[in-house]
């Protein structure tokens, strides 16, 4: 399976009201440096992919504009006042990886 689609499967299995970062999405994927080309293999993702749960570090959102994606996670029951996710309460810490 090549990165991009790695990605996107990890991004799939992300719950309801919970988020992760783009580094942590390219170290789950298996290539810890590789942040940036996750947010590349998001730009063209289907529908069934919850973009609006990837977030950068420190849990700041990367999209402009932003309000779709902080609509998005509010309607999880993710919120916010800052426009920063607290990553201490809402980030995904997933058990052991089976579908990759």
């Amino acid at each position: 399976m090549d990165f991009a689609n790695r990605v996107l499967d990890i991004i799939r299995a992300v719950p309801p009201g919970q988020v992760v970062t783009y580094g942590q999405v390219a170290a789950l994927a298996g290539y810890p440096h590789r942040a940036r080309q996750v947010g590349q293999a998001l730009r063209n993702c289907a529908q069934d992919v919850p973009w609006h749960r990837v977030l950068g570090a420190g849990g700041s959102v990367r999209v402009d504009p932003p309000q779709k994606q902080l609509e998005l996670l509010n309607g999880e029951g993710v919120l916010t006042q800052t426009g920063r996710i607290s990553l201490k309460k809402y980030q995904w810490l997933p058990g052991p990886l089976n579908f990759l």
